[in-house]
């Protein structure tokens, strides 16, 4: 839900994140439908895909040594920080072995995780955050602190709902690792130039916001990954 304007968090309250705000707010029933949404699809999922899980746990473990989820800390609703659930795909440790940012052929992803990131079953614990309202279907990628202090008056605003676990953005720019393969600073490339053209699907669609384009995207985003 949406907090009154008055008391959103001091850096919500500019005139950048105004006019986004206001598009929000002409969909408050939809928002309330859109959370009702994830928690029963994602209570149905969880169940039926459980398994699924299951097996890929086991994979996981028996691929390589280390945990088999990955938990890290994420920005979501108004900035709040949260854990997220990713199966893990990267060798133990990989953020003290390099960038936050994964490029194409990175030697920490482990052979499972080349499997788990194509098909991005990676991403099937985040029904989990979802369940506990810090995650929607459809929304803003969660980004880490680090690149969220980056964030301009105006990209404040994709914090106005969610984080997602797909968006319009994840399905354009789903090979950013081919982006950030040949950059000298992998960190600064993203944030100088992936970042911005990221947020600009992002800032649209709140100002587009509505239930139909949230399935809608959640169509592409399974067709994006059939392809």
């Amino acid at each position: 839900m949406l907090k009154p304007w008055g008391q959103l968090p001091r850096e919500f309250r500019t005139e950048a994140v105004r006019p986004y705000y206001e598009a929000l707010c002409r969909k408050k029933v939809q928002l309330i439908i859109k959370r009702m949404f994830d928690l029963i699809l994602s209570c149905v999922l969880i169940v039926l895909l459980s398994p699924v899980m299951l097996i890929l746990a086991v994979a996981i473990k028996l691929d390589s040594p280390g945990t088999v989820m990955f938990r890290q800390v994420r920005v979501t609703q108004y900035g709040k920080e949260f854990r997220i659930f990713k199966f893990r795909t990267m060798v133990q440790n990989a953020q003290q072995l390099g960038t936050q940012v994964t490029v194409k052929g990175d030697s920490r992803i482990t052979r499972m995780g080349h499997l788990l990131r194509k098909c991005r079953l990676d991403e099937l614990p985040q029904l989990f955050n979802i369940l506990l309202g810090e995650m929607s279907f459809v929304g803003t990628r969660p980004e880490v602190p680090k690149y969220v202090s980056r964030y301009t008056p105006e990209m404040m605003a994709t914090l106005l709902l969610p984080a997602g676990v797909t968006s319009q953005a994840s399905i354009q720019y789903k090979d950013e690792d081919r982006l950030l393969e040949n950059a000298q600073d992998a960190d600064k490339t993203y944030v100088e130039q992936v970042l911005p053209g990221k947020m600009e699907y992002n800032l649209k669609s709140i100002l587009e916001f509505s239930l139909w384009k949230d399935f809608k995207t959640m169509i592409d985003t399974v067709v994006a990954v059939v392809r």
